[in-house]
């Protein structure tokens, strides 16, 4: 393998696991499998950025990868997961349409792939299959916002999309801000969060899970 194709195939090959694991999340009916799979997402999500960072020069993203890796691979899920333990097994899943979702998924991921490799016919290689990921990744996670009826999940399918607005962030050369971009993003899903789990403790029971039981 030639040094030169080395940065395309690293990130291709993360994009490609990070596409994977938002799959997983629209497959899964398990709030704890969701929980891991939206970990392992942003774990790549911090190397990818850590990669980058290599490749492009720029110091900045290797703050960018850290945070990720520290908050939305580690210290996230952990919250996640504890909300979980506190419920009964029997509130730890919910009825969704994994099928339907998974089509719809395939169906925008071609979508994306469309849009966004001809508006990207000048750029550089690694920076348009970025963007095709990225894309994908965001209608994935509405995908998951849209199909899901628990809090969680809805958390989980909006952390997917900012996933994937981050990744298209850390793909663009030279972008500016990227490291304030990634803490907001960490800021207002913390907020999200702060706001369920707030709800929990007022409500204690599952319904503070579901925003559709009790209405």
């Amino acid at each position: 393998m030639q040094f030169g194709q080395l940065p395309y195939d690293v990130a291709h090959l993360l994009g490609g696991a990070m596409l994977l694991c938002a799959f997983a999340l629209l497959a899964q009916r398990r709030l704890q499998a969701v929980v891991k799979a939206l970990a392992a997402q942003g774990v790549l999500l911090g190397v990818a950025a850590l990669w980058q960072g290599w490749v492009q020069g720029a110091p900045q993203l290797y703050a960018t990868g850290l945070i990720a890796i520290a908050a939305k691979g580690v210290l996230i899920p952990l919250v996640l997961d504890r909300m979980l333990r506190r419920l009964p097994p029997a509130a730890r899943g919910e009825e969704a349409p994994v099928a339907l979702s998974l089509m719809l998924g395939l169906a925008l991921v071609g979508l994306a792939l469309l849009v966004a490799l001809p508006i990207t016919a000048g750029a550089r290689a690694l920076l348009r299959m970025d963007l095709a990921v990225a894309l994908s990744l965001v209608l994935l996670g509405l995908v998951m916002m849209g199909t899901r009826r628990l809090a969680l999940s809805q958390v989980a399918g909006l952390m997917a999309l900012e996933n994937g607005v981050l990744l298209a962030a850390i793909g663009v050369a030279g972008m500016p801000f990227v490291v304030e971009i990634s803490t907001a993003g960490l800021v207002l899903t913390v907020g999200l969060l702060a706001g369920v789990l707030a709800r929990g403790i007022q409500g204690q029971d599952t319904s503070l899970l579901d925003p559709h039981r009790g209405r």
